[in-house]
């Protein structure tokens, strides 16, 4: 394959005493002439390449007959209305509908607000009230949103647009006369109270912060703020009484500084403080306290010594007469719901669940009741709603997936490897029932920020495997399953334990039978697209594929573009000379040797996309392709007007068709001809 020429430039780094080469900085340039020529050529060599892809129309139509099951969402209560987000089958965005004693009506669909299907719905909050809905929209996939404020009888505009705002968190005043906010300025996000009346000013006394969160308290009377600089790895916690005064201007205590813990903080309707925290505890335990002493904890729910607690929300139990708490844990990448008395924090009962998957978001009315709702699913179950009662102690089907279809006959099991450390490393794998014998597989992981990996529904993954495949979910220090003891594990100095938690899983894989390096792929996006990255520049040898989706790839210079700025707790800093050793010894763009055979690659990014630079991604083809001995391809897929997050549904499909086509081709799967019409 004759790759489009790149001029590999004299730039030469010295950090920290040491030289660092960058020979394709020039590419670091998204609006010069010659890195726009490089990728109309990297663009025309992908498109030659994918049209000679032979399974790419099945998986194009068998995945979306997968994804036409569409979603649901749990329903979010306010008053006698209940609002939730759904997706039937066809439709390219979840619509947000809104349902009282009058029915059932779409209150908001990105598809009416936006024909072109680039306007995503990123994040919505309806008032106590259920009558004002304040909702925030972005184009393009850039994920700087707008926020605006309607009336939801009528769809009348109260406010907006405000921003710019990324998924900004709001907090309603009560009454529903204004709302707390998260504005982007130029020197970090900053909390404001905009009034419907038009005021707008900014809060609080602890200035920018690279993320927030915000709370008030049912009666409205507590404000609730989270601040996490980026820099490390805790975040600070404030409180503040905001009933009688002015709201743009209270009186916030501080009841957490940042150091080393997270914590999240809540008033119950019950007038407590309750505080979710991994305080002296890396699996999370709850604390409470008064909200007018509010540095005093006490532990109400220990910690579980195998379990990560990861959701709460307050239930009551009307035979008894008592406030209970749902609280939902993490086992072992399987999720869990107990129910304790919230006054002593014993548990009382447990949820039952529908099986060995995960539930999403715990939702109650705020003002109390005796039902729970929740979504469930796994990886052969389409997301559907449930409902617990707390009378009964039955959990039964609330709503289902808005559309069917006929799913493969596949069975999950789970299997255990030694990382190079000895740790053991658990891995999730999904194959089509009765298989045998070594297949192509692709192996998937993330391990990074504390996200856990569950069991979910995903028309990709089951594609694959109904073709023939196995897909392999490793779970690695650096995410949450196992709580904030992995996470660290995982992280800053013990980053190169993710990368080898993976390798160990691909070689168990090979070990146990399930299949050959010459019919294994690596798949990851984001922080898993550095996992790729590390895993095919450390072990060449081991994948023939890989498949590197919006990537993180040059670790020396990743604070300075994206949101790489906010991510030095987890990554480190290049400005700390211990700090660059680690960053330097493992990034993939600094670890590319010339003549040495490397797997199949595609990289994949997004024009949008303001987390992950592109730059990463285009930088680290054209090293493997002027490395590269072997004669499989390194190829680029770039796709303008969408980003990081959210796109339209016929957007993904056609991603996931490209993917699992180019790792079919290079794994040897041969997918099943598509039924004569």
């Amino acid at each position: 394959m004759e790759y489009p020429e790149a001029e590999r430039g004299d730039v030469v780094d010295v950090l920290h005493g040491e030289p660092v080469a960058d020979p394709y900085r020039w590419l670091e340039d998204a609006d010069a002439g010659r890195t726009a020529g490089w990728l109309a050529a990297q663009d025309a060599l992908w498109r030659e390449h994918a049209g000679r892809l032979g399974a790419w129309e099945w998986f194009r139509e068998r995945g979306r007959e997968l994804a036409d099951t569409g979603m649901i969402g749990a329903p979010v209560w306010r008053g006698n209305r209940r609002f939730f987000l759904r997706r039937g089958a066809g439709q390219e965005h979840a619509v947000l509908y809104v349902a009282d004693d009058a029915g059932e009506r779409a209150l908001l669909d990105p598809s009416v607000l936006d024909a072109s299907g680039l306007t995503t719905l990123d994040a919505w909050q309806p008032d106590a009230s259920g009558e004002r809905l304040a909702y925030q929209v972005s184009r393009g996939g850039t994920e700087q949103g707008e926020l605006y404020v309607v009336s939801v009888d009528d769809g009348r505009v109260l406010a907006g647009p405000l921003g710019p705002c990324r998924y900004s968190p709001t907090a309603w005043l009560p009454g529903g006369d204004g709302l707390y906010y998260v504005r982007e300025t130029p020197t970090g996000k900053r909390v404001r109270l905009h009034l419907l009346s038009g005021a707008d000013a900014e809060v609080g006394e602890f200035g920018a912060g690279a993320f927030f969160g915000l709370g008030t308290s049912p009666d409205g009377r507590w404000l609730a703020v989270s601040v996490t600089s980026g820099t490390r790895p805790g975040n600070e916690l404030w409180l503040a009484d905001i009933a009688g005064g002015d709201p743009a201007a209270p009186a916030f205590r501080l009841v957490q500084a940042e150091g080393a813990h997270r914590s999240v903080l809540v008033v119950g309707r019950d007038g407590r403080m309750y505080v979710v925290t991994d305080r002296d505890a890396p699996r999370v335990r709850l604390c409470v306290g008064d909200p007018g002493e509010p540095e005093a904890w006490d532990e109400l729910v220990p910690q579980e010594p195998e379990a990560v607690l990861s959701d709460l929300t307050f239930l009551d139990d009307p035979d008894a007469g008592r406030t209970l708490l749902a609280v939902a844990w993490i086992r072992q990448g399987i999720s869990e719901v107990s129910v304790h008395d919230a006054a002593t924090g014993e548990r009382v009962a447990e949820v039952p669940l529908p099986g060995a998957g995960s539930i999403g978001p715990l939702s109650a009315r705020p003002e109390g009741g005796a039902e729970l709702w929740f979504t469930y699913t796994d990886m052969a179950t389409p997301e559907a709603v449930w409902r617990y009662d707390v009378r009964t102690g039955r959990t039964e089907p609330w709503e289902a997936a808005p559309g069917t279809t006929e799913l493969p006959d596949v069975e999950t099991r789970r299997l255990w490897c030694t990382s190079a450390d000895g740790s053991p490393v658990r891995v999730t794998v999904l194959a089509r029932r009765g298989g045998d014998g070594p297949r192509p597989a692709v192996l998937y992981g993330y391990g990074g920020f504390g996200v856990p990996l569950t069991p979910s529904y995903a028309a990709d993954a089951l594609a694959w495997v109904e073709a023939g495949g196995v897909i392999a979910i490793a779970h690695l220090r650096g995410g949450g399953e196992d709580g904030e003891a992995s996470h660290r594990a995982g992280m800053l100095g013990a980053k190169q334990n993710v990368f080898d938690d993976f390798l160990a899983a691909a070689e168990h894989l090979v070990a146990e039978g399930w299949t050959t390096p010459d019919r294994l792929a690596v798949w990851g996006e984001s922080n898993g697209g550095l996992l790729v990255g590390a895993a095919l520049t450390q072990r060449p040898e081991l994948f023939a594929a890989a498949v590197c989706a919006a990537p993180l790839l040059d670790m020396v210079r990743y604070e300075r573009f994206g949101l790489g700025a906010a991510w030095r707790a987890e990554y480190g800093t290049v400005e700390s000379a211990e700090e660059f050793r680690w960053l330097h010894a493992y990034s993939p763009y600094h670890r590319v040797r010339r003549g040495t055979a490397y797997p199949a690659t595609l990289f994949t990014v997004f024009g949008g996309d303001t987390r992950v630079d592109p730059l990463h991604a285009r930088k680290m083809c054209a090293a493997l392709q002027w490395a590269t001995s072997g004669d499989r391809p390194i190829l680029l897929r770039h796709e303008g007007d969408v980003g990081h997050g959210a796109r339209a549904a016929t957007r993904s499909l056609d991603l996931a068709a490209d993917l699992l086509a180019f790792a079919a081709e290079h794994t040897g799967l041969r997918a099943p001809r598509l039924a004569a019409s």
